[in-house]
Order: C-alpha cells, then structure tokens, then sequence
C-alpha cells in the first residue's frame, strides 16, 4: 500500500518511518530542550558528558546499543547501534557533535525557547537539533526495520576545538562505514553542504628583550615591533581567488609601556580549498614566522589544531543525488552548498567515506547569542535522512 508524504509517494516501508516520525516533533522538542539547557562547553567535560548521559537513556528506553568510548581529559565519545546481528556489511553512520562553544551558565542566563517558530538556545542548532534529529531517525529504524544496511551512530564531544580526542575515533570508524551523514545544522538556504575548507589554527610566540623605554632603549628588542612585521607578511599570504585566507585573530605581548616588549604572541587561522594547499601556506607561514625583520628576536610556530577539508570521495555523488530525490520526497528544495567554516565531516572525507554534511535541521547565527534552529524543519529533514537512507541501494 503507498503513502504521500510531502510532494511523494512512499512504499509501505517508507510509509511507516515516516509516519512515525512525523508524530514525533513534540518528543523530539522536549529532548531537545532537555540538552540545550545543559551546559556542555568543550572543555567542561562534566557538561559534555551530562548531555551524552541524557542521549544515552534515550537510546535505552528505545532499545538501541550504547557503547561508550572513555576520554579523561574531554567528554566521552558515544557510539550506537541496532543490534548484535553479526554482519558483514559496512553501516550507514550518522554523526554529530554534542559540545558547544559557550562558557558554563551560559544555559541559565539564555535557556530553551520558542519565539515565532524559531528555538533558541546556546548550541540549539549547532549542533544538538541535529543529534535529536538522529537519535530519533535511529530509533525510527529500531521500532520498524527498513534501513538497507547496518545504521549506527556517534556522538563526539569535542568538534568545537578541532576534536583533539574524537579525531582518531571519527577517523577509525569512517574507514569501517559505507556512508556518513553529519547532522551540522543547514544552511539558511535549506541546504546541505558538499563541500568546505581545511582549517589550521596556530599559535606564533615571538621573544625580544627588555629595556627601559627611555633610560636605555637601544639595548631593547622589541617583539612587539617584530610581530607587528609578521602579521603584515601573514596576511599579505590571503589568495581569496585561491580559497586561502590566512588571518591574526588575537594579539597579546609587552610588559608595560616603557619597556621594550620581551614577549609578543599571535594567534593564526589558516583556512584553504584544497588539500595540497595546506603544505604550500603552512610553509610559507613557517618561512615568516623563522625570518626576523627586528634583529636580535627569535619566533616559534605551534599547531593547536587543525580540520581537513571537506572533499567529494568515490560514491559522494550517489549519496548527495540519493539524499536530494529523498529530500524532494519529503517536500523538500535541497541543493549542495559550499562552507567556509569546518567540521567533523572533512575526517570521514579523509578517509575516504562518502559523506554529506548540514543534513541536520536549519538553522543560523550560530556561536552567538541569535543562534537559532527553525522547528518546523525537524520532522522534514527527519524523514529526508530517513528516505534517503531506505532509498540507498542494499549494496556499494
């Protein structure tokens, strides 16, 4: 028996997924209220691990496997599945992240709430509307069956600082997976992203020496002065053409103001297109920070983390043309957008899975205090992963 759902028409299966989805939007609103007004900052991994214990019950009460990847130092990392049924087959993973880029309190001072049909709240859209919209398309295929193929997830804990614990666990399970979908918000256009940059993030130390500023100046080197001479340099490296930008976000140095600096510090971001384009700017980023314009000063260079771009391995187009029919099926225009700003997605692509990104609900304004999901495209991006997960073929 066939079944519409938005501009389609669905089999039986299809039907049955859907269907329960589409009475889920108030559940999956109050689990979603649940962890937005839990402070879970990367680095409060009390917090962190708070909001994966409330998705981890969930999971239980729905009869899906829960197996928790133990960090000491940030959240733990959560993984879920099925069933036990021994298979061969590679699964379909759905991923997100559950920590935010907001200090502790920053839920009581600004919790959930609707206001004209957009949620509010610190990290409601990036990216716990997504791990809600995931934690129910799993429970979907728990309660009906339907999915061609394994379907697990993960949840990390740490993406907001470049997943310094959880980058070796995306990395491992990707290899293992036929297909990634990263519940990132999507774009304000209601699209998905296909593509984004390479992100490094750097830290430049430059040392000079202290002198009076006015008893005795010429036996004064300044690293302020010499920093200076760098981020000039370190800028004049941006190609916009070429998709490279490099930028000097904060500055800090000197010891008071009549005293030549001693200690200067930048702090670099380096974003690029292509991948090769990483060892062509990190080189010449290397080259200035070694080069001393103000003789008598010394600089060292410091990676504190870094994203690999977002790419388009074997199989990513079938996956994007799968997900968008399914997408149209659920009534929804989605079309591939291309992002600056990165994410977990760039290490499943590094690896070689096919991925798709921003397949969570829609959203923006996201890391300020606008930040905002749009409710009513819950359920419809629910049941556009949905589809586009029984619409994949049972094998490749």
């Amino acid at each position: 028996m066939a079944a519409t759902v938005g501009r389609g028409t669905l089999t039986a299966d299809e039907a049955r997924i859907t269907g329960w989805l589409a009475e889920q939007k108030d559940h999956m609103l109050r689990l979603l209220e649940e962890v937005v007004n839990i402070d879970s900052g990367s680095y409060d991994k009390a917090g962190v691990d708070a909001v994966g214990e409330r998705f981890v019950r969930f999971f239980e009460s729905e009869g899906l496997l829960v197996d928790i990847e133990r960090h000491e130092t940030y959240g733990d990392a959560i993984h879920v599945r099925l069933d036990d049924a021994p298979t061969n087959e590679k699964p379909i993973l759905l991923m997100g992240h559950r920590d935010t880029v907001f200090p502790k309190g920053e839920a009581q001072r600004r919790p959930f709430r609707i206001v004209d049909g957009r949620a509010y709240g610190p990290g409601v859209g990036d990216m716990k509307g997504g791990l809600v919209l995931n934690a129910f398309v799993l429970a979907a295929f728990k309660r009906h069956g339907g999915n061609p193929a394994p379907l697990a997830g993960l949840i990390t804990s740490d993406e907001e600082i470049a997943s310094p614990a959880c980058r070796t666990v995306i990395e491992r399970v990707a290899r293992d997976a036929r297909c990634v979908l990263n519940s990132e918000p999507g774009r304000p256009s209601g699209n998905v992203v296909t593509g984004r940059k390479g992100g490094v993030f750097m830290r430049m130390e430059v040392r000079g020496k202290a002198a009076h500023s006015g008893g005795n100046f010429e036996q004064g080197i300044s690293a302020i002065g010499e920093i200076a001479h760098k981020i000039v340099a370190l800028h004049a490296l941006t190609d916009l053409a070429r998709g490279i930008t490099v930028n000097v976000g904060l500055v800090s140095g000197g010891q008071s103001v009549n005293t030549t600096a001693p200690l200067a510090e930048g702090r670099i971001d380096l974003r690029y297109v292509k991948p090769g384009d990483r060892a062509y700017a990190l080189g010449a980023i290397t080259s200035i920070v070694d080069t001393a314009t103000v003789p008598g000063t010394t600089a060292t260079l410091e990676i504190l983390g870094e994203f690999l771009p977002l790419t388009k391995p074997t199989g990513s187009e079938e996956l994007f043309a799968t997900y968008v029919e399914a997408a149209a099926t659920a009534g929804l225009k989605v079309a591939g957008e291309f992002s600056g700003g990165c994410a977990d997605s760039g290490f499943t692509t590094s690896v070689g899975c096919p991925t798709i990104c921003a397949t969570g609900p829609v959203g923006g304004n996201a890391h300020t205090p606008e930040e905002f999901m749009e409710v009513e495209t819950l359920v419809p991006r629910a049941q556009a992963m949905a589809l586009a997960i029984m619409r994949l073929p049972a094998t490749g």
